[in-house]
């Protein structure tokens, strides 16, 4: 398997309802295993507008994972072993803002952490410690360039440039009492899984970008004016925005650059704090991949 290439891979991450991608040409099927266990599903690869693409249904085909059961280490490590650097992750959310509706795109740029430790969310621990910069958690020249392509491709769509994801633990919806808590934050969207895909793609270096689908209000809206939520109701909405979700990631997919511009690429720089002679071998093993080239030689494996 050739992970170092000319032409840098894209991953994508299909969320609920989102488990196959339509375009690739050339599928191949490849299953991997990582230092952090089993990834969600086979991955597929193939070609598209002359791009190779890496796609990941998230919850697995069929949807068969929670949202805590998701194994996201193994997803982003194996994304990187492929050789991929940029990953475009669509999902379903709910809206707690009356003016962002039901079949509305939101192009995430803030996180709330609202889970609990049952979710591993850092490749690091085990004798290394890194601590990067997350300040502003997905890749604005990506989410750029899905606007671009949202505005082109998207045509009768509302797509939201910014907002902020709230991420539940789940896999119940949330009370009302939460749902008004969380609107009370000035949270824009609430969802199940994105922010850690954003961190651990942040700490293995690879653009990330959310493109949250609105599928309902959540409960914060009184039944008289919107239905209560239900899997049903995502579901359908989910399968509406199908079509557009792919052409607005055809589009995204043309625009990315085959050269690396932005920070993301080198976000451990700095950030890893262990001094270099106290990394333990077994640490090293798990993370080469990540923080090879941070190492001083005599520390890297042998080829």
């Amino acid at each position: 398997m050739i992970t170092d290439r000319e032409q840098p891979r894209i991953g994508i991450i299909g969320g609920s309802g989102f488990d196959h991608f339509e375009g690739i040409r050339e599928l191949e099927r490849v299953e991997l295993t990582t230092p952090f266990g089993s990834p969600s599903d086979a991955f597929d690869i193939g070609e598209l507008e002359d791009r190779e693409i890496v796609f990941l249904p998230r919850h697995a085909r069929g949807h068969r994972l929670l949202p805590t059961e998701i194994n996201y280490r193994a997803n982003i490590w194996a994304m990187k072993k492929l050789g991929v650097k940029w990953i475009l992750a669509v999902s379903a959310v709910g809206s707690l803002k009356k003016e962002i509706q039901p079949l509305d795109i939101v192009l995430i740029d803030q996180y709330i952490d609202r889970t609990n430790s049952n979710r591993k969310t850092t490749f690091f621990g085990d004798g290394i410690v890194a601590h990067i910069n997350f300040s502003r958690p997905t890749c604005p020249e990506l989410a750029h360039l899905v606007y671009e392509a949202g505005q082109e491709e998207g045509a009768g769509s509302q797509i939201h440039w910014g907002g902020t994801y709230i991420n539940i633990e789940g896999p119940a919806f949330s009370t009302r009492a939460e749902s008004h808590l969380h609107k009370s934050w000035g949270v824009d969207v609430v969802g199940m899984t994105n922010m850690g895909e954003a961190k651990l793609a942040r700490e293995a270096e690879i653009c990330y970008a959310a493109m949250a689908m609105v599928t309902d209000y959540d409960c914060w809206m009184e039944e008289e004016m919107h239905p209560e939520v239900s899997v049903g109701m995502v579901l359908e909405n989910l399968s509406k925005n199908t079509a557009l979700a792919n052409r607005i990631l055809i589009g995204a997919v043309r625009r990315i650059p085959l050269d690396k511009t932005c920070g993301c690429h080198s976000a451990l720089r700095g950030a890893i704090a262990t001094k270099p002679e106290c990394i333990r071998d077994s640490a090293i093993q798990s993370l080469e991949l990540l923080i090879g080239k941070y190492l001083p030689p005599k520390k890297r494996p042998a080829a």
